[in-house]
């Protein structure tokens, strides 16, 4: 079964971390959804998800919904290369690793920058995005 990932279309930090997914995940096990796309929306909202009032990496796995830090490390555990080892901050208590998380989510748009619109996925990509 594939993995949903909901992101945030117009952050820069956001896109650049959908991207890293795309290229370390060769065998496709993650679709992603921006939370400001229509069907990012729709699909948000069938798993209880807000879209309007999350602002988190959210991943959907085997029916259940993870986010923030925790998402994000499931995701990198199951990349290929290096990055995997990435994964062992898993161990650490979920209330420090998401205040490192929600800082770097507090000023995301200052230090990355934002887009005025979501990405659109190429030809080859379309499949991957729902």
């Amino acid at each position: 079964m594939q993995k949903i990932i909901f992101f945030d279309g117009i952050c820069n930090l956001c896109n650049g971390s959908v991207q890293f997914v795309i290229k370390h995940d060769p065998d496709e096990k993650f679709l992603f959804a921006s939370f400001q796309s229509d069907s990012g929306r729709n699909v948000a909202a069938m798993f209880g998800i807000d879209a309007d009032k999350t602002d988190s990496f959210v991943l959907i796995s085997e029916g259940k919904k993870y986010f923030k830090s925790t998402a994000a490390l499931m995701v990198i555990a199951e990349l290929s290369g290096p990055v995997r080892l990435l994964s062992i901050f898993r161990f650490l208590p979920e209330s420090w690793r998401n205040r490192i998380y929600d800082w770097v989510a507090k000023n995301r748009y200052q230090w990355f920058g934002k887009k005025d619109s979501c990405m659109v996925p190429t030809e080859n990509l379309q499949k991957r995005f729902l």
